[in-house]
């Protein structure tokens, strides 16, 4: 049993690694020419087809790029497609789903005081989701409204926000986030796979055949690939948020989530425009900044913003923490909540090791140890995962009452 569960950690590790890899190929290649495509010039003395061009250096030379909006005259002798890093970081993303929240569906995918389900009817939810978000999304775009750029991001704007509020109802907010993130993300990848790649081997084909290319298939592509811009970076935000409690474990995580996809678009708006040489438009730092105070006050209502405690400022200390009245509460609480997996021996199923290497068998850990406690398990609902070991409200609040009453303690 140890060593399958040593096997599985590390197949984990791979994967990740692999999704990070390819990721990092895939998020590098579409800014690059997202700023390529917004940079060209259009000057007379182009060849015919030509849309644009664009004159860079780097690595010690220069390169003269030219763009055909459809397609040129003749099939070159090489052409290079951009393709596998899309299909690469999705099925890496995929494998990753499986092997932590389908094989951890009781531990991470799954809170039964959200939705009491198994983890059988967990995972299929989990599989029907990603492929509902692309039909959706796919019927939307094919459909009349599919014409209006901007009134269909709008649409799918309020699509990604039902389905933020939809995972929070099924899911541990932890896998809300995840899922979202790949339920964005399998849009992107599938935008690729469906409809880009296919569109340019036909521009390709005709050209082989000596036929001309229909315009259509290049619109159309644009399109889907001005999507897949505005939403890399709410992706990323998911992705990487299973390690901020903060923002998933939370009350109104749904609605961080919302404001995510804004700040995406605010950001993006700015490399878009600066790109394409338009102007800095800094109102949208102003905007990004004021959205992501907001998400820091909807994380903590109403703790962060009205000063009554700067918890973040203070260090913990033994005598401050284990010295409070709240203490032997506390002390039997997580003896009873936390202590079957941070320990030096873990006793929950499949933990070799405690989480983090974060132990909590003494007082002098717990104090060491309240902060990630009170975000954790206090402020939010990140610990314990999915709530495996039922802690209730009214001990949340405990913790809560007792890092805050120290906290003041000090102060005073």
């Amino acid at each position: 049993m140890y060593e399958y569960a040593i096997a599985w950690e590390w197949l984990a590790f791979a994967a990740r690694w692999f999704h990070v890899v390819t990721a990092i190929a895939w998020i590098g290649s579409s800014f690059y020419f997202i700023a390529l495509d917004l940079g060209l010039v259009k000057r007379p003395h182009l060849p015919p087809g030509a849309y644009g061009e664009e004159w860079q250096v780097h690595g010690g030379g220069f390169y003269h790029i030219q763009k055909y909006l459809v397609a040129p005259a003749q099939m070159p002798e090489h052409l290079t497609w951009f393709k596998y890093e899309s299909y690469f970081t999705w099925i890496s993303g995929f494998l990753m789903l499986c092997i932590v929240y389908y094989g951890g569906a009781d531990l991470f995918l799954i809170d039964r005081h959200v939705l009491d389900i198994t983890p059988t009817v967990a995972i299929l939810i989990s599989l029907a989701s990603l492929a509902f978000g692309w039909l959706v999304y796919d019927l939307l775009c094919k459909s009349p409204l599919g014409r209006n750029t901007w009134g269909l991001m709008a649409v799918l704007y309020v699509v990604l926000v039902f389905m933020a509020w939809g995972y929070t109802q099924l899911f541990t907010g932890r896998a809300a986030f995840l899922h979202l993130g790949a339920f964005t993300a399998t849009i992107m990848s599938a935008n690729v796979f469906m409809i880009i790649i296919p569109n340019q081997k036909i521009v390709v084909a005709d050209l082989i055949a000596g036929r001309t290319p229909d315009p259509k298939y290049g619109q159309v592509a644009k399109q889907r690939s001005l999507h897949n811009n505005y939403l890399t970076l709410p992706v990323i935000f998911f992705m990487l948020s299973n390690h901020y409690p903060l923002a998933f474990g939370t009350a109104f995580n749904w609605v961080i989530a919302a404001l995510v996809f804004l700040m995406g678009v605010t950001i993006r708006h700015w490399f878009n425009t600066t790109h394409a040489r338009k102007g800095r438009p800094t109102w949208t730092w102003i905007v990004t900044l004021v959205l992501f105070i907001l998400i820091m006050w909807l994380s903590t209502v109403p703790k962060l913003l009205t000063g009554e405690t700067d918890a973040a400022a203070v260090a913990p200390a033994f005598q401050q923490f284990a010295g409070d009245p709240h203490f032997p509460a506390v002390k039997q609480l997580i003896s009873k909540r936390c202590s079957m997996c941070h320990a030096a021996e873990p006793a929950y199923e499949g933990i070799v090791r405690p989480p983090k290497g974060v132990i909590l068998e003494n007082d002098a850990d717990i104090a060491a140890h309240a902060r990630e406690i009170y975000i954790q398990a206090g402020r939010s609902h990140a610990m314990p995962p999915g709530n495996i070991t039922d802690i209730t409200p009214d001990e949340r609040k405990l913790l809560v009452a007792w890092f805050e009453s120290a906290v003041e303690g000090q102060k005073q």
